[in-house]
């Protein structure tokens, strides 16, 4: 087959094609680094948006459930603690809410892959003086978030403290998010984004936020996710479980991996409808 002179000078079509899809993709590349540095608040990749399964935000009022995982929530006073929790259940903000004294409780119901989740989510109050009672809710917890604000630069560095307390006091296979809250008050920051994600990513915190509960900034999200992570622990233990043992149940597993609060149980007691 004889080759034009022609066709000897025309570039290959094929090469062209893949230089253009490469100065596309490195254009789209540089753009992409370009928005996710100006939107530092979504710098992490959320994991459970990754994931193929069906996640659907249950009613508070749910009556039932499958899992029951423990979830407190730790910080110094009037980091927006209440507030966020409250804004993730029922997206409710009050400009005005006070000071937690001793601890509030909340449910938050997730459905995955046709299992109900419920977080029970043990707000707890910043005061000192109630360290040695709210200690207490540590135990048996299978998550814990811990916030800081970021317009307050000693919340931020209580968060030490607050650590050593939950590595302490809480189940030592916990998982532990940090929240820099009331990331609406961004002409008030006294720590930076940056600065707070090089803190989680040196000390191994499972995840890493900035949230407001004004805005509802990450607020259902941060709970979405720690659901997606104790169910991700459930399905690897029961995993687990099943290659190393011939005759497993589900009530086996669940009574290994949900971790119930009796408190709960008892000071629920009254409604008929409280599960687990």
């Amino acid at each position: 087959m004889e080759i034009s002179e022609d066709d000897q000078n025309k570039p290959n079509q094929d090469n062209v094609s893949n230089q253009n899809n490469d100065i596309e993709s490195e254009h789209e590349s540089e753009i992409n680094s370009k928005i996710s540095n100006t939107n530092s608040s979504q710098k992490k990749t959320d994991s459970f948006i990754n994931k193929s399964r069906d996640i659907e935000i249950l009613p508070e009022t749910t009556d039932k459930c499958d899992l029951s995982f423990k979830i407190i929530i730790i910080g110094d006073s009037f980091v927006g603690k209440s507030s966020l929790a409250n804004k993730a259940v029922r997206n409710k903000f009050d400009e005005l809410y006070s000071a937690t004294l001793g601890f509030d409780y909340f449910s938050f119901f997730v459905k995955i892959d046709e299992k109900i989740l419920k977080l029970q989510i043990w707000d707890t109050c910043g005061q000192e003086i109630y360290q040695s009672l709210i200690t207490n809710f540590y135990r048996n917890s299978s998550l814990a978030i811990m916030i800081y604000a970021i317009n307050n630069r000693n919340s931020f560095e209580h968060i030490d403290n607050w650590l050593k307390s939950i590595k302490i006091n809480s189940n030592p296979d916990a998982k532990i998010f940090l929240i820099g809250n009331k990331a609406d008050l961004e002409d008030e920051r006294e720590v930076t984004y940056e600065e707070a994600e090089n803190y989680a990513n040196e000390l191994d915190f499972s995840k890493f936020y900035e949230a407001s509960a004004k805005s509802g900034l990450n607020a259902q999200k941060i709970f979405i996710e720690a659901a997606n992570i104790l169910y991700e622990d459930y399905i690897d233990y029961k995993s687990f479980i099943s290659h190393n043992t011939s005759n497993i149940s589900e009530s086996s597993v669940t009574q290994k991996i949900n971790i119930t609060n009796e408190a709960s149980k008892n000071s629920h007691k009254s409604n008929s409808k409280e599960c687990c």
